[in-house]
């Protein structure tokens, strides 16, 4: 765990949190750790600790939840949240927590990639004619150019 240090907390930081969506029940946590034993990230990646980024949370570490990269690392697969005895919506969490990220200016470079692509585009690649013919054969429709929506979605947003 980053080094605490008390001139550095942030008092209202959990009370941020517990107002994006998702994050509501986070107070609730009593550390049991049944979330990160069940991670399968943790299994793959030391570094990734739900338990300890909810802890940080709740103490007040808002720059160091904020602009570190554990909670880029989450694979959403939601094993945290359906085993958690206090019915905490961990993988909400989380996802709140890279939202209040990206707001302050800290998501990795590829995530403001992927939402200008998005923007820009419509979708993360190009559909080229192969792509086409592909959805053709499996009697799909053919995906418009136009991405006005998405455009029209993400302007909203800003």
């Amino acid at each position: 765990m980053p080094e605490f240090k008390l001139e550095k907390v942030s008092s209202g930081f959990a009370s941020m949190v517990v107002q994006e969506p998702g994050a509501e029940g986070i107070r609730s946590c009593y550390a049991c750790g049944t979330c990160t034993a069940g991670c399968p990230v943790r299994r793959v990646n030391a570094a990734y600790n739900p338990r300890k980024l909810i802890r940080m949370v709740l103490l007040g570490m808002q720059d160091e939840v904020l602009q570190g990269k554990e909670i880029w690392l989450c694979s959403s697969c939601y094993t945290c949240q359906e085993r958690c005895p206090q019915g905490i919506r961990i993988t909400e969490t989380i996802i709140a927590l890279r939202n209040l990220a990206a707001r302050e200016g800290y998501a990795p470079s590829g995530v403001s990639m992927q939402a200008k692509l998005i923007k820009d585009q419509g979708r993360l690649y190009a559909l080229d004619e192969f792509d086409d013919k592909k959805r053709k054969k499996a009697g799909l429709p053919s995906l418009p150019s136009e991405v006005a929506g998405a455009t029209k979605l993400l302007d909203e947003k800003e």
